[in-house]
């Protein structure tokens, strides 16, 4: 969103992305949560990523749209493997202009796209400033 942008209610915006095994090895060692389930590939080669790496996603919008966030909730409903792509669609719900910012609420739902199964739902508030 560049400084012309005005957010508005409804407006969907979407990322996708493949988490890959170097990705879950660099986040574990950087989050210090070494977890056999993301060090140790299960039988099909694939880790299980992490949920604040998951969480990344929806941070990503975020950054794209210099949100200043002030709070966020996330809650992991299944689990995510290195190899699957998962889709994240970060929705405005609330936008309260003010003199040289918005006040923005947000709803999020990521989903697996092979199977559809949503592994993460949220919201995030915060600002975006003019």
């Amino acid at each position: 969103m560049s400084t012309t942008d005005v957010p508005s209610v409804g407006e969907t915006l979407v990322t996708e992305r493949v988490f890959t095994t170097s990705e879950v090895e660099s986040f574990a060692t950087l989050s210090r949560d070494e977890q056999p389930i993301h060090t140790d590939p299960d039988d099909d080669g694939r880790l299980v990523v992490h949920g604040l790496l998951t969480a990344t996603l929806p941070t990503q919008i975020g950054g794209e749209l210099e949100v200043l966030a002030r709070s966020m909730e996330f809650e992991f409903l299944a689990p995510v493997y290195t190899g699957e792509t998962i889709r994240c669609e970060v929705t405005m719900t609330a936008v309260d202009p003010r003199e040289d910012r918005y006040d923005i609420e947000t709803d999020i739902v990521c989903r697996r796209l092979d199977d559809g199964a949503v592994v993460l739902r949220g919201g995030f508030e915060g600002l975006i400033w003019k």
